[in-house]
């Protein structure tokens, strides 16, 4: 990029020294109330151009430098943010007790303070309920047929698979002729 930069640069240059040599004529240049006389003719193409070209470096090169300006301010501000968190985190292990980062391999690690365990009386207890082992895959297929379910009520009552469902009566199934 910066070498066709200067390739096109150079070509710029080469032009504009063509153009003024071929165009050595005068010219009379007048705005509103300013009178120029016998001006070259390839200044009025060539300063324009070398003003706008100079413009334009000179906000190239300012912009560069608020960038690096402000690359080298977050830098620092980064600085600053690593090394607070390092404090924290070494001020951290030393509220826990723990040993980390803040600690030198020479360093004491701290031991941590334990309360006097009370002596506690074992509680007896009684023999857990035999377990049945479960059946897998289809074994034993009888002892799932046995059971029945009974519907789960809000209040936590069960009633009768029959029976009266939240204060509805049913009427009873007659009996046929």
């Amino acid at each position: 990029m910066l070498a066709s930069a200067l390739v096109f640069g150079l070509a710029l240059g080469v032009a504009a020294t063509i153009f003024g040599y071929s165009n050595t004529g005068t010219v009379d240049i007048g705005f509103s109330v300013v009178h120029l006389r016998g001006i070259p003719l390839w200044t009025v193409a060539i300063v324009p151009l070398v003003v706008v070209l100079a413009a334009g470096t000179l906000y190239h090169w300012w912009n560069g430098l608020h960038h690096f300006s402000e690359h080298m301010r977050h830098r620092r501000r980064v600085r600053e943010l690593e090394s607070e968190v390092a404090s924290l985190k070494s001020r951290l292990d030393e509220l826990l007790e723990m040993p980390g980062h803040a600690e030198t391999a020479t360093g004491p690690v701290a031991e941590p303070d334990i309360a006097p365990t009370e002596t506690v009386e074992p509680v007896e207890e009684e023999e857990p309920a035999p377990v049945e082992p479960a059946a897998s895959n289809g074994d034993d297929l009888t002892v799932r047929k046995g059971r029945q379910r009974e519907p789960v009520t809000p209040s936590g009552e069960s009633f009768p698979v029959n029976g009266p469902i939240s204060g509805e009566e049913k009427p009873e199934p007659t009996a046929g002729p």
